[in-house]
């Protein structure tokens, strides 16, 4: 059974960097695409930033140069550390796996996790 659990999110204040984590476990062969979508409330759900199996990312323009994430293939998690934070990034953030092969799931998956609030206020 795969399941995506994450970390990291909480209270902090305009100018402050806050870091998430998201871990994939289950008998978990490898996994294409991992990345970071955020969703206000009464928003649509759109993307932060995904990262390839080979270290290549992408931005969203709202977040480039502010946001960085990270992977580590051999823990099968991706990292997003955030700094300068606005309070526009106030959101629940989610953890997405992408083209995940897994000893349970017939040809490749897509999985979410569950959701992180962040919420960036004085």
């Amino acid at each position: 059974q795969v399941q995506l659990v994450e970390s990291g999110g909480g209270l902090v204040q305009p100018g402050g960097s806050l870091r998430l984590s998201c871990a994939a476990s289950g008998s978990i062969f490898s996994i294409n695409a991992m990345g970071w979508y955020r969703q206000a409330p009464g928003k649509q759900r759109d993307l932060v930033a995904t990262i390839s199996s080979g270290g290549v990312a992408d931005y969203a323009d709202s977040v480039k140069g502010r946001f960085t994430i990270s992977r580590d293939n051999a823990k099968n998690t991706v990292y997003l550390q955030m700094s300068r934070l606005k309070p526009e990034d106030s959101a629940i953030y989610y953890c997405n796996a992408e083209g995940l092969y897994s000893r349970s799931h017939y040809g490749p998956g897509n999985f979410w996790g569950q959701g992180t609030q962040v919420t960036v206020s004085s």
